[in-house]
């Protein structure tokens, strides 16, 4: 006697329906950017790392001593990776949308996801990004962990989260201007150069530094490096760096429940 098992199909839960678009969306992502072999993901980490010791070679060149410390390379390391990971996680957050929205013609897939899975994406390369500068670091026999690694790790979760709210604010304008695509790419300049990444805020004269201030990319720098110089002597206002991360990524899920969707 033959007897037949009948199939049964075990329903997926809505997390585990999400969860298999976010993987999609990311290995769609990665082979998009970074092209069919690992090398083209180990190109897009060593950028950020070469535009550090490019300028930490530049200050060297000129014979510019570290303003804080004794080493150049951590002073600058510990400036421009958490103003680099911001400025990446803000920016590629829009360039999803523009390279992969008919994505969205699919039921299951939501412009919201193309976010979530490109900040995915950016999160991991950035922290792969710092495992290969702390590396070089020890090569050149600097110590690269900090005095107090909550605080250091703390401050760079803060630009993560900053880069995610900026990030899907700048979706919400990208819906109807697309110019704000290259405009974008001159504010986060500014933002770089006036955050403290080749100097010490601090040292401006109190009425311009009480200004920059409130550039919260100043405070999550001095947040980092805080854990790294203790003796740094700045008093960072967290509830205002977290309330702006929060905040912003608050306003960019309203603005693409209402206005992106009624665009699109």
């Amino acid at each position: 006697m033959v007897t037949f098992k009948a199939k049964t199909h075990v329903a997926r839960s809505d997390w585990e329906v999400y969860a298999h678009v976010i993987h999609a969306l990311m290995l769609r992502d990665m082979r998009t950017r970074f092209g069919a072999s690992y090398w083209g993901y180990v190109v897009v980490i060593l950028w950020p790392v070469a535009h550090i010791f490019l300028i930490v070679g530049l200050m060297a060149f000129r014979g510019m001593p570290s303003p804080l410390g004794d080493s150049v390379i951590l002073f600058i390391a510990t400036g421009a990776v958490p103003a680099l990971v911001f400025q990446y996680t803000s920016r590629e957050a829009m360039k999803a949308i523009v390279s992969s929205k008919p994505l969205t013609y699919y039921p299951q897939v939501k412009l919201f996801d193309l976010i979530v899975a490109r900040f995915i994406v950016e999160a991991v390369k950035g922290f792969t990004g710092l495992i290969l500068i702390f590396f070089i670091l020890i090569c050149f026999g600097v110590d690269p962990i900090p005095d107090e690694p909550i605080m250091a790790v703390g401050g760079y979760c803060a630009a993560l989260l900053l880069g995610l709210g900026i990030g899907a604010i700048n979706v919400g304008i990208l819906s109807f201007f697309p110019g704000w695509q290259i405009g974008y790419i001159l504010v986060t300049i500014t933002f770089y150069l006036t955050s403290g990444v080749y100097f010490l805020p601090q040292f401006m004269p109190p009425q311009i530094y009480e200004i920059m201030k409130w550039n919260p990319m100043v405070q999550i720098i001095e947040w980092v490096r805080l854990g790294y110089y203790t003796q740094l002597g700045v008093n960072v206002d967290y509830l205002y760096v977290l309330g702006m991360g929060f905040g912003t990524l608050t306003l960019g899920l309203i603005m693409e429940r209402t206005l992106v969707r009624r665009l699109a």
